[in-house]
């Protein structure tokens, strides 16, 4: 993922519900342009955010075997506008779970106040698409770990959340190629 609309998890259930945060900065490339004089976070945006916050619940309830992607925006209400400085939490819970998809409910908040609320139909990709990851393992590890998701993580009994083999498995491998300290360069170009 290129784009990170999420900073972090601040709770986590599986298959249940999360709640994820976004420190909206000034700073950040979106507001460059974008409404000049008023500076506001897009509502596409925010909805990027809510999606990424449900797209990551609904992909973890299977130990993201399933590839799951947006297909619907079937509600969207803002109440709002959201400006530098706020602090963005979304409220996520999964509505209902098909066969082919989920359906997700997010709320975005600012402090106590609702500023927006969606409802969300994602799809599970089958064999109809080509096959693998919709992210390199490594790096969509590495994100979840950024957003504190194993952190606060749990399963419905309590337990903590586990990352799943397969990623697991990635993080190992690419930490244990991962050199911090690479040797010098000798004359030649070759590495002592």
């Amino acid at each position: 993922m290129r784009w990170f609309w999420i900073d972090r998890f601040t709770e986590f259930e599986r298959g249940r519900r999360a709640v994820a945060i976004k420190c909206v900065a000034l700073s950040e490339e979106q507001f460059d342009g974008y409404s000049p004089g008023f500076p506001v976070m897009s509502g596409s945006l925010i909805i990027e955010g809510m999606a990424q916050t449900a797209g990551i619940l609904i992909g973890e309830m299977e130990g993201f075997s399933q590839r799951v992607v947006l297909a619907k925006i079937g509600k969207a209400i803002f109440h709002r506008p959201v400006t530098p400085g706020d602090l963005l939490r979304y409220e996520a819970s999964i509505t209902d779970v098909k066969g082919d998809g989920a359906l997700a409910s997010v709320n975005g908040f600012v402090g106590d106040e609702l500023v927006a609320e969606v409802e969300l139909m994602f799809a599970f990709l089958d064999e109809r698409f080509p096959s693998g990851p919709l992210f390199e393992p490594v790096d969509f590890v590495a994100m979840l770990r950024a957003f504190h998701m194993y952190d606060v993580g749990r399963t419905a009994d309590g337990e903590p959340l586990e990352l799943p083999p397969f990623y697991a498995e990635a993080e190992r491998v690419a930490q244990a190629s991962y050199d911090p300290i690479p040797s010098p360069v000798k004359a030649g170009g070759s590495r002592t």
